[in-house]
């Protein structure tokens, strides 16, 4: 298969690096200077280190020639953050190199207009069917590292799905294939505003029982909302939904995790994101999901005290000890 990729971070390099090891693969960054760099070093040392790309991988800056020369006549990968998606899709519109078929990989709403991803899609794209998301619990490290892992390629063509499944169904990961596109999507939005909410718990010194008790009814949370916007609950017992959870929330490598555990050590927001150096979507996601939540009535305490730690203020000990003295209810 052809496949282009389109974008260098961590997560794009580490799938194309995948992909690489069977097929004839294309990556592209928009900086030239990190595109030099790869080439000559044979690594992505800004966003891997230590982990070296495959011989037969390309790079390339230039985003025409990256898609002609790896000629998405089969699959083309998106793997920029939520911020930057409508814009680069509106590039390939406007230049006329929209692939026929292709997956992203971002994970959260659109911060201004509180869209999932393929609804972001098909604003920009109208028409388009042959797109889907592929997601689920896995750390670019590790999968760079060729250490196994299970995804979830979603969409409501049939073909994309396929297609996608040939591509990446290979070697270390394995995957599995759904049309629940909303969510999947919900799933792998809300898991990193549950894993900031986990920091907090873990740096807070909570214990486990505090930690399990969170993460199920961080999950209530999480499919709540989803059924809400057109989800099945089902999706959410699945790879995207507690698989993504658990990995997010208790892994050491957790951008998202990291946020809470400084949080609670009184960091203030701004420098903790430059400390991280990398985005952390659970911080840009946070204020939609808890406004998606109000708009249609779904209940999602831990998200809302989130949001106070955050945004608000808030002290983290505080905001557990309003969690905490919640009325008792049944549990559903």
């Amino acid at each position: 298969m052809k496949v282009t990729v389109l974008g260098a971070g961590a997560w794009g390099t580490a799938l194309a690096a995948h992909l690489a090891r069977r097929h004839d693969v294309v990556l592209w960054a928009r900086d030239a200077g990190l595109v030099s760099a790869m080439r000559a070093d044979r690594e992505n040392r800004s966003y891997l280190p230590g982990c070296a790309l495959p011989a037969g991988l390309r790079v390339e800056a230039d985003l025409a020639r990256a898609l002609r020369d790896g000629a998405a006549a089969d699959l083309a990968v998106v793997a920029t953050p939520v911020a930057g998606l409508r814009g680069l899709l509106g590039t390939l519109s406007a230049q006329s190199l929209c692939p026929e078929r292709f997956v992203w990989l971002c994970k959260g709403f659109e911060a201004d207009t509180m869209l999932l991803p393929h609804q972001v899609v098909a604003q920009v794209l109208p028409g388009h069917r042959g797109n889907g998301a592929l997601s689920g619990p896995s750390f670019a490290r590790e999968v760079a590292q060729h250490l196994p892992a299970a995804l979830t390629a979603a969409s409501r063509d049939a073909d994309c799905r396929a297609v996608t499944v040939r591509a990446f169904h290979h070697e270390s990961i394995r995957i599995y294939t759904s049309d629940d596109i909303t969510g999947v999507e919900v799933g792998g939005a809300v898991k990193n505003v549950l894993a900031i909410a986990a920091g907090i718990a873990d740096g807070l010194g909570l214990g486990l029982n505090a930690r399990a008790a969170l993460l199920t009814r961080g999950l209530a949370e999480m499919s709540r909302l989803g059924v809400a916007l057109g989800a099945r609950a089902d999706t959410f017992i699945g790879l995207t939904g507690v698989g993504d959870l658990i990995l997010t929330a208790t892994g050491d490598l957790s951008r998202n995790r990291r946020v809470g555990l400084q949080l609670a050590e009184g960091a203030p927001l701004d420098t903790i994101l430059a400390r991280l150096g990398h985005v952390a979507e659970g911080v840009l996601c946070a204020r939609a999901v808890h406004a998606l939540a109000r708009e249609h009535g779904v209940d999602m305490p831990i998200t809302a005290a989130v949001c106070r730690v955050l945004f608000d203020g808030a002290d983290a000990r505080g905001a557990v000890a309003t969690l905490l003295g919640r009325d008792a209810k049944p549990e559903r």
